[in-house]
């Protein structure tokens, strides 16, 4: 089937800007670009149809590489924290919310200390008050840290673990605030209580939520082997509304793993709708809960420097097993000296910069980093959005490492391809939060390391190239998505406004009109 777009404003790409009044869609690919007439002419000669934009702004479709698809889907019918400013807010919160749901567990997200009136880490006895017959977990807005109510802590014998992750009161009693390897236990104990088809409607409802933002692919980053089971059958019967690009989690899909390399499949097994590209490992934990491996410690709190997620021993021998697969490595590194270990690592593995080995986030990075990760071919997914909700990162690096914050600019000119994602659940998925985010970096928030950084802000055609073409090229996909090109896949947005043509400000509040996927209506503003 042929279809013709026309009376366009359609961006064919932002770097460079090319614009074009069409495009013509044959089955999923694009055939032609450019004036209405011709297009016309095109259809009525193939015996298509014809779309009339009325001058509307067409874009390629966002791709988001790095996002997690399941947590989304769970947090969609989560209790919401985000922009809680008490622990006595969030008891309130907490306890509206468990009269509305009648399962187990009781799952809440997106709670920051920084933001308590009470300067304070919530704990198992604040929940308690709350809820103390069914088991309660709510998580960091970071998902590094959560805090379990009594229950939660006796379902997965936390007083047993031996962990530094399991937060102690002086009489070494588990004050419910568990991080990273602790944490890990207690998800695993949650995911074993949700069946495949269980995954499959929570899948279904996150991919239908990320094409409502203008989002046609989704870098779907530490997918366990449960939910890969649900999004192949989702892909068998033909129900993924977006593109999905796999990266197995190394910590639950080993067994995974292996039968992929037996098998012999390499990154980029699959088709246009369902890919496997590589797998998710860690290299540290968050800013927000200082367990992010820095080279020196952190200015507000000088008895740690943060530490290594994995040991370097397990890590380096993972990802060499990995790349000889032929599989794409993708490492959590927030702090520079998790990033000094990554690098580390990478340059040890011949032939690294073909599969684009990725580093996740890249948050504190210095100069000889970057020119590094330029020289051995890394790329890095990055989120522009952490520029803004990290608003007190100033306290944790001080004035002499502020300067290294998310340092897109630096990046960008020093050669080092960047993709945008969202961390989403982390943060929010709209890609226009996240396109202000790179372009504002909390000018207008008065965040106050804002003056330290102001260097590293993007122009809006910067940051549409990277949230398009540069998340298609981190995971292989330039040649097929990323721009509006004849023989390229026909993913495109229609929007309300010309994004190169409205006020800074006014960017984060763009609406997605229409979405396409491979030339097919997924999503409509009702």
């Amino acid at each position: 089937m042929v279809t013709g777009f026309v009376n366009g404003n359609v961006y064919v790409s932002f770097k460079p800007v090319r614009k074009a009044e069409a495009i013509v869609v044959d089955g999923e690919r694009i055939l032609y670009v450019g004036s209405s007439s011709v297009a016309k002419g095109i259809v009525d000669l193939l015996g298509g149809s014809i779309v009339d934009l009325g001058g509307k702004t067409v874009l390629p479709g966002f791709i988001d590489s790095h996002i997690h698809v399941d947590e989304l889907g769970l947090q969609l019918g989560m209790l919401d924290l985000r922009g809680v400013r008490s622990i006595k807010e969030l008891k309130e919160r907490l306890r509206d919310f468990s009269k509305s749901v009648d399962t187990l567990w009781i799952i809440g997200f997106g709670w920051d200390q920084e933001l308590f009136e009470e300067r304070r880490w919530p704990n198992r006895w604040d929940l308690d008050e709350v809820v103390s017959n069914r088991p309660v977990i709510l998580y960091r807005i970071c998902m590094h840290v959560a805090v379990l109510n009594s229950r939660a802590l006796e379902i997965v014998s936390v007083s047993g673990m031996n962990s530094q992750n399991i937060v102690r009161d002086d009489r070494g009693v588990p004050t419910g605030i568990v991080k990273e390897d602790a944490l890990n236990i207690v998800r695993d104990k949650i995911e074993e209580s949700i069946s495949v088809d269980d995954y499959k409607k929570i899948v279904l409802k996150a991919l239908n939520y990320i094409a409502s933002h203008g989002v046609t692919t989704a870098g779907f980053v530490g997918c366990n082997p449960k939910v890969f089971k649900a999004l192949t059958e989702l892909w068998k019967e033909r129900k993924l509304p977006i593109r999905v690009r796999v990266y197995l989690d190394f910590r639950k899909s080993w067994s995974l793993i292996n039968v992929v390399r037996d098998l012999g499949f390499r990154s980029g097994f699959g088709d246009s709708y369902l890919k496997i590209m590589g797998v998710k490992l860690y290299a540290d934990g968050s800013l927000g809960a200082r367990t992010a491996w820095l080279s020196k410690p952190y200015s507000d709190d000088p008895s740690t420097s943060g530490y290594p997620a994995t040991d370097l021993r397990d890590l380096r021998a993972a990802a060499k097993k990995i790349h000889e697969s032929g599989l794409q490595l993708a490492i959590h590194g927030i702090g520079d000296r998790a990033i000094d270990a990554i690098l580390d690592i990478y340059q040890e593995l011949p032939n690294a910069a073909e599969l684009r080995h990725r580093i996740e986030h890249a948050s504190v990075a210095r100069d000889d980093q970057i020119e590094k990760m330029a020289r051995i071919g890394v790329v890095a997914s990055v989120q522009p959005n952490f520029v803004i909700s990290d608003w007190w990162a100033l306290q944790r690096l001080g004035e002499e490492r502020i300067k290294w914050l998310y340092p897109f600019k630096t990046m960008i000119e020093k050669g080092v391809a960047i993709g945008f994602g969202t961390d989403s659940p982390v943060e929010p998925v709209n890609p226009w939060q996240t396109i202000y985010a790179a372009v504002t970096r909390g000018k207008y928030e008065n965040i106050v390391h804002y003056k330290y950084t102001e260097n590293q802000r993007l122009s809006v055609e910067e940051a549409l190239h990277l949230y398009t073409w540069g998340s298609a090229y981190i995971m292989h996909e330039e040649n097929d998505l990323g721009s509006l090109e004849p023989g390229k896949l026909a993913d495109f947005i229609v929007v309300d406004k010309d994004p190169l043509e409205v006020s800074e400000e006014e960017i984060k509040n763009i609406k997605i009109l229409e979405v396409y996927v491979g030339g097919k209506l997924v999503w409509r503003r009702q």
